[in-house]
């Protein structure tokens, strides 16, 4: 029976660094630049077990290698650190250290996503940006109006009639070119986001789930991407809690002694996928009189912050079970399944 090797790999832009960690502890190290990388695939063998930081490149490392070695683990860079530096050790060396701890089974494991729900969140990651950036834009346009003592509304940079009355405002010389740069920006941007909009509808349609996300009312084709693909294959989390810890909606517990307290939600995960949870969950409850009435519960009992909080943990777990047992909505606000998804 062959013996497993632990691998670890330092992963930078143009090269990498190996070291394979043998049963018997003894480490050998290896340089490589990235076009080697299939010489490298070539010396491995079914029975090892390779570990790599999560980075840039990293899926263009693992769909090259994970077809020839037993495992290969996508390792949280972040949280990789803080169990290094936690522990005295002679050698620094990261692919030393990624080789010692995958030996022990202790890395901080990331999930892989396929290639086509990788694509679609790196397309949400890139809108989200730009939507950030717009946002900044508009804000620098009320802050210019407001100098002047003028106000604007919050919808009136949203329509094109509005970036055009910017421009017809009559003001100092100096103001008004620097309207004019961030209304073409702003146009740009626009049709920037439109068109990775249009894509990401388009292309998650191709995505499993895909058809029963969308069948809950308060989840559009955007919307259903996004989670999607933040959510991956949803066969990986074995309950909908582990899926509410993914998305960072579940509160944090701290102990003392015998005494255990709640706090507020961990916050991990993607902040995008946590946004557009809550925005759907706000729009289903206008539909379903069951998110209703148990949004409005918890309003009165915990205020609003909370009860939103609690009203999209609900409904994340609708979309859990949607997912896992392939229901599709004939009607969402009474909960009827299509007769074909029944069964």
């Amino acid at each position: 029976m062959e013996t497993t090797r632990h691998i670890g790999v330092d992963l930078h832009r143009n090269c990498f660094t190996a070291c394979t960690r043998l049963e018997n502890g003894r480490n050998y190290v290896t340089e490589w630049k990235l076009e080697q990388l299939p010489k490298f695939v070539n010396q491995l063998r079914p029975s090892d077990e390779v570990a790599v930081e999560m980075t840039g490149n990293t899926r263009l490392f693992h769909d090259a290698v994970a077809p020839h070695v037993k495992r290969v683990v996508a390792v949280n860079a972040s949280q990789f650190q803080v169990i290094t530096h936690s522990v005295k050790k002679t050698d620094p060396h990261d692919a030393r250290n990624l080789a010692l701890y995958l030996a022990k089974d202790l890395l901080p494991e990331v999930r892989m996503k396929d290639k086509a729900r990788a694509q679609i969140a790196s397309l949400t990651q890139t809108r989200d940006t730009l939507v950030k950036q717009r946002t900044a834009l508009k804000n620098k346009i009320n802050n210019l109006f407001s100098a002047q003592g003028l106000l604007l509304s919050k919808e009136s940079l949203a329509s094109e009639k509005g970036l055009k009355a910017v421009l017809e405002a009559q003001l100092d010389v100096l103001v008004e070119l620097e309207l004019k740069i961030l209304v073409q920006q702003i146009r740009s941007l626009n049709h920037s986001i439109a068109e990775l909009e249009e894509t990401i509808r388009r292309e998650s349609q191709k995505l499993d789930g895909h058809k029963n996300l969308t069948s809950i009312k308060g989840i559009g084709g955007l919307s259903a991407g996004i989670l999607l693909s933040i959510i991956g294959d949803i066969g990986d989390f074995s309950e909908e809690g582990k899926l509410a810890a993914y998305f960072g909606i579940v509160p944090r517990i701290s102990n003392s002694n015998a005494t255990e307290r709640s706090g507020r939600i961990t916050k991990r995960g993607t902040k995008l996928g946590r946004t557009t949870l809550v925005q759907c969950a706000l729009i289903a409850q206008r539909f379903s009189p069951y998110l209703k009435t148990y949004y409005e519960r918890k309003k009165k009992s915990r205020g609003t912050g909370k009860a939103i909080i609690a009203l999209a943990r609900k409904f994340l777990g609708i979309i859990y079970r949607t997912l896992k047992y392939q229901w599709v909505f004939q009607d969402f606000p009474n909960f009827v399944l299509a007769e074909d998804a029944t069964a």
